[in-house]
């Protein structure tokens, strides 16, 4: 299997000084990966607010081993939102957050992990903003639900997402739809075993169709992030028979990918959320990435050769 190499991967320092040195190395990487800092990621946010599109930022870097560098990871989200304030961003610019990286799997994690997230959830909130809690690995969703759920006592924009490709995620979706919640559902990219998640495809996009339908149908604000042409012209059409206006559902696809398909759907009226990545473990995201579903290297392959 390839999933497991290539997480092994990312973890050697070896691997990554020879990926770093390899040839197109750097072209993936700008693609895909929007800066190592801040001030780097700035201008880009600015650039896409300005076309129309709306942005979501992640700090790349979730694979910590120290309470002190969840800390970090906090204050790195505290500075962003410090620069989005200043430069008048932050009603078009929200942050995605993953809760491993704010200590999650550490001793005492959930605890940790919600102190460490709720002061980015206040200031995200005190300029206009909101924060998604990221899903990742089956073993760590009923933990980020449940932060999610204390975090919507006082901060009830804060959003969160489920995985089309999870048995579990159909309830899941009629719950958080029920409940008025922000949600942003993706197929899943994790290498879930079989017990608890779908391993076809084709039963996968016909899941992720049943739960856009409860969401569109529920109570909250879906986001569908997709890149599938079909599944978003299915959720269009969904969202027109549920009746929801433009602004009361969204688009979302990553940063360097459809392009051209991220700006027709905003000149459409249709809100378009860009996941905008950025950071200095560019390395380790990237692998992870490729790590949760190899057929991405294929994809990430052809994005490059078709330039969006």
């Amino acid at each position: 299997m390839l999933g497991p190499v290539i997480l092994a991967a990312s973890r050697s320092d070896k691997m990554r000084r020879f990926v770093s040195a390899a040839p197109g190395t750097k072209q993936v990487v700008d693609r895909f990966i929007a800066g190592e800092t801040v001030e780097h990621v700035i201008p880009i946010v600015e650039d896409l607010t300005g076309r129309g599109l709306e942005v979501t930022l992640d700090v790349v870097g979730e694979d910590i081993t120290t309470v002190e560098q969840s800390y970090a990871a906090r204050d790195a989200y505290l500075e962003l939102i410090g620069r989005l304030e200043e430069l008048g961003l932050g009603e078009r610019a929200e942050m995605s957050v993953k809760l491993s990286m704010f200590g999650q799997a550490l001793e005492n994690g959930h605890e940790l992990a919600l102190a460490n997230v709720r002061p980015v959830v206040e200031a995200a909130a005190g300029i206009g903003t909101t924060v998604t809690l990221d899903a990742e690995d089956h073993t760590t969703l009923d933990s980020m639900f449940a932060i999610h759920e204390e975090l919507r006592k006082d901060f009830p924009q804060t959003g969160c997402v489920i995985q089309a490709y999870l048995f579990r995620t159909e309830e899941d979706a009629r719950r958080l739809a029920a409940d008025g919640s922000r949600v942003r559902i993706v197929k899943g990219a994790y290498k879930e075993p079989a017990s608890v998640a779908l391993q076809d495809k084709a039963e996968i996009d016909k899941a992720y169709v049943r739960i856009m339908k409860i969401l569109m149908d529920g109570e909250g604000y879906p986001m569908i992030g997709s890149h599938d042409p079909r599944l978003i012209s299915i959720g269009q059409e969904l969202a027109r028979r549920a009746g929801r206006k433009l602004d009361e559902y969204e688009f979302q696809m990553l940063y360097g990918i459809r392009s051209e398909e991220q700006n027709r759907l905003a000149a459409e009226g249709h809100r378009m959320r860009v996941y905008t990545a950025y950071g200095t473990d560019w390395y380790g995201y990237f692998m992870r990435r490729l790590a949760e579903k190899p057929a991405n290297l294929l994809f990430f392959a052809r994005s490059i050769l078709t330039k969006g």
